[in-house]
């Protein structure tokens, strides 16, 4: 597996491992509908969350909730509207970003940006 895969699966994994240590309840993990995926559903006071997660080696280009471009929103809506009817859910929705970067001793550090599709100006 390539080095940029590994570190998406860490990622993914430390996304996770962060959101139940915060209470959040993993409904599923890359659900596909598409060409879209979603890395992480999630669920928290009765809101669906869907997260997307993203991580760099490295800021020096863009930050990685940079890379979450006016497309990608628009698949990662797409997949949500489906996973929402599929397991009939009827309940709120918030889109997150989990922004994952190694700090000075190389250890991995989220960030994590909720409702960050209305926070985050994907131009």
């Amino acid at each position: 597996m390539a080095t940029h895969n590994d570190l998406g699966k860490k990622a993914e994994d430390l996304a996770v491992e962060y959101l139940q240590k915060n209470s959040y309840k993993i409904l599923v993990r890359n659900f596909r509908f598409q060409k879209a995926e979603i890395d992480i559903i999630a669920e928290k006071d009765n809101l669906i969350v869907v997260v997307e997660v993203k991580a760099r080696s490295t800021d020096a280009f863009m930050l990685p909730q940079e890379a979450v471009t006016k497309t990608k929103i628009k698949l990662i809506v797409s997949a949500a509207n489906r996973y929402l009817e599929e397991f009939k859910k009827n309940q709120e929705v918030r889109f997150d970003i989990i922004a994952v970067l190694p700090d000075e001793k190389r250890n991995l550090t989220i960030e994590h940006i909720e409702n960050a599709f209305e926070a985050f100006d994907a131009n």
